[in-house]
C-alpha cells in the first residue's frame, strides 16, 4: 500500500480525529518516508476533499458535516435510481453474476473481520453498484455518481464505527439484485432510492447527535 492509500485508510478508520492539523515532518516520521511523498499525498487528499486547508499552506482533517452528508445523499437518491433504470435493460446473466460474486465477497469480509475494514467494505460496495451502473452506457451520469461516492468515502468509516448498519445494507443489496434478475425495474428503483435514503438519514441523525 503506497502512502496515499495508507493515509486515506487511516483517515477513513478515524486514526486522525476531525480538526487534527497534519504536519509533513510528523507524518514523514510516522510513516518512515521522506517529506516529498507526504507532500504529494496530502495535496492529492486535499484535492479529493479528504483534507482541508489550514493556515497558509497547512492541512487539517475536516470536521464531519451533517449538512454535507444530507446534500450528498439527496443527490445520490435522485441520480442513482435514474442510472440504474438506464442500465436495467442491458443487464445480462454475466453482469448479474459478477455483481452477486461481489456481494458474496463482501459477506466474507464481514464474517472474517468483527471490526470491519471500512475501506474494504466501501470499495466492494462501489464495485457492486458500478458493476450494474456501467451497463447504462451513460458516461456523464456515471461520472457524476462516481464523484458523489468519492465524496461519501470519508464518512464510511465513521458510519461503520458509529452505526451497526452493514447487515441491513447487505440484505438490501441482495434484495436489489433479486429484483433486477426478475426484471422488476420499478421495484428495484424504489428499493435503491429507499436504500440510499435510509442510510443517509441514519448517518445525518447520528452526526447531529454525536458531533
Amino acid at each position: 500500500m503506497d502512502l496515499y492509500q495508507q493515509l486515506k485508510s487511516d483517515l477513513q478508520q478515524g486514526r486522525f480525529a476531525p480538526g487534527t492539523v497534519l504536519k509533513q515532518t510528523e507524518l514523514a516520521a510516522r510513516y518512515a518516508v521522506s517529506r516529498i511523498p507526504v507532500r504529494d499525498a496530502l495535496t492529492r487528499l486535499k484535492n479529493e476533499g479528504w483534507l482541508t486547508g489550514h493556515g497558509k499552506r497547512g492541512v487539517a482533517v475536516p470536521q464531519f458535516d451533517p449538512l454535507e452528508v444530507e446534500d450528498l445523499y439527496l443527490m445520490r437518491m435522485r441520480l442513482e435510481p435514474l442510472l440504474q433504470e438506464f442500465a436495467a435493460p442491458n443487464l445480462n446473466g454475466e453482469t448479474l453474476g459478477r455483481a452477486r460474486d461481489i456481494l458474496d465477497a463482501m459477506e466474507q469480509v464481514t464474517e472474517r473481520s468483527p471490526e470491519l475494514s471500512a475501506a474494504e467494505i466501501g470499495a466492494l460496495n462501489w464495485q457492486f453498484h458500478t458493476c450494474l451502473y456501467r451497463s447504462a452506457n451513460r458516461p456523464t451520469l456515471f461520472a457524476a455518481v462516481e464523484q458523489l461516492h468519492r465524496q461519501c468515502e470519508r464518512y464510511i468509516g465513521y458510519q461503520s464505527r458509529g452505526l451497526d448498519y452493514q447487515a441491513t445494507s447487505q440484505q438490501e443489496h441482495y434484495q436489489l439484485l433479486d429484483l433486477l434478475q426478475r426484471g422488476d425495474r420499478k421495484a428495484a428503483g424504489t428499493l435503491l432510492e429507499q436504500h440510499i435514503a435510509a442510510a443517509g438519514r441514519a448517518l445525518v441523525d447520528h452526526l447531529r447527535d454525536n458531533t
